[in-house]
């Protein structure tokens, strides 16, 4: 088998999403290096369904369960990855276990980008839809009928059959009315604001600022751009996409067929829920697709 790694992004959290991690000496080691690089401890954090709630905490957080998750399929045996990728925040899960970046130094720009995008939400608000069954191009028709004077984008292309929207509250709904015409069926998200849209433009120098301040080193194995949905081995090209991401689209769908074109004919997400397992049947059929939400579910993956 051929490996490919995804790792989730926010959305995915939930309480008590790091116990699982605890009872594994590689998961334990990076919970406890994510308590003392954030001064708090991340274990009781992650039961905290108010605090999980909040873009300040759940970036973080959930970036060390996603390195948790992937330090204990290393510990047992998985050695064959051809590639990473991580879903928005999830890329940078992705930058630490390529070892790019060290899990400290991304635990710090995982805070900054999260109170970033907290204040860029604040002060320009706005909201986040996904649209099911449709695709990429059928929701830009949606969204350029919609539009009118605010901004509204196609800013997930999850799947073929399911991509998010992303801009001003109004527009946003004005697409949901659209959709709703149409027979589309539209789920809001809980987000704090219009996340991978031009609306998070706030957020960009905070973040550029912190990405600047820490090392990049040369991948051990390609990564999946999240603005490109290409592979990407070179440290500062991935430094320069990782400081756009968060005002571009995520590229999904063409994230994990290029994994796909890569080799890769399993892929395992590393961290909380399934919802990048679930995507990766739809857009790479014929490849197999796990979710690793356990040390026990690692161990019977590998053994």
């Amino acid at each position: 088998m051929s490996f490919g790694v995804v790792f989730p992004g926010q959305g995915s959290q939930f309480a008590g999403m790091a116990d699982a991690w605890t009872a594994h000496p590689a998961g334990k080691a990076v919970l406890d290096e994510a308590s003392q690089v954030l001064g708090r401890d991340i274990v009781a954090a992650c039961r905290d369904e108010d605090l999980l709630a909040t873009t300040v905490l759940a970036q973080p957080a959930l970036l060390a369960c996603d390195v948790a998750s992937f330090r204990v399929l290393q510990a047992e045996g998985l050695s064959d990855v051809a590639a990473v990728a991580g879903h928005s925040l999830g890329e940078f899960a992705a930058m630490v276990a390529a070892g790019v970046c060290s899990l400290a130094d991304t635990l710090g720009v995982m805070t900054v980008r999260g109170r970033a995008m907290q204040a860029a939400g604040e002060a320009r608000p706005g909201a986040m839809a996904a649209l099911l069954g449709v695709g990429a191009e059928a929701a830009e028709e949606i969204c350029d009928e919609a539009r009118e004077e605010g901004v509204l984008l196609v800013a997930n292309e999850n799947s073929p059959r399911q991509v998010v929207i992303s801009g001003s509250i109004d527009a946003v709904e004005r697409a949901e009315a659209r959709c709703a015409s149409l027979k589309i069926r539209t789920v809001r998200l809980n987000v704090a604001g219009a996340f991978h849209s031009p609306l998070m433009a706030p957020a960009t120098a905070p973040l550029s600022e912190a990405i600047d301040a820490i090392a990049f080193r040369a991948p051990l194995m390609p990564i999946a751009s999240n603005v490109t949905g290409s592979l990407v081995d070179d440290p500062e090209e991935l430094r320069e996409l990782s400081k756009r991401q968060v005002v571009s689209p995520v590229r999904w769908e063409r994230c994990v067929r290029a994994l796909a074109e890569a080799g890769v004919d399993t892929f395992v997400e590393a961290g909380p829920g399934d919802v990048l397992t679930k995507l990766a049947k739809r857009a790479a059929p014929g490849t197999r697709a796990v979710a690793v939400g356990s040390p026990e579910a690692a161990a019977s993956l590998l053994s």
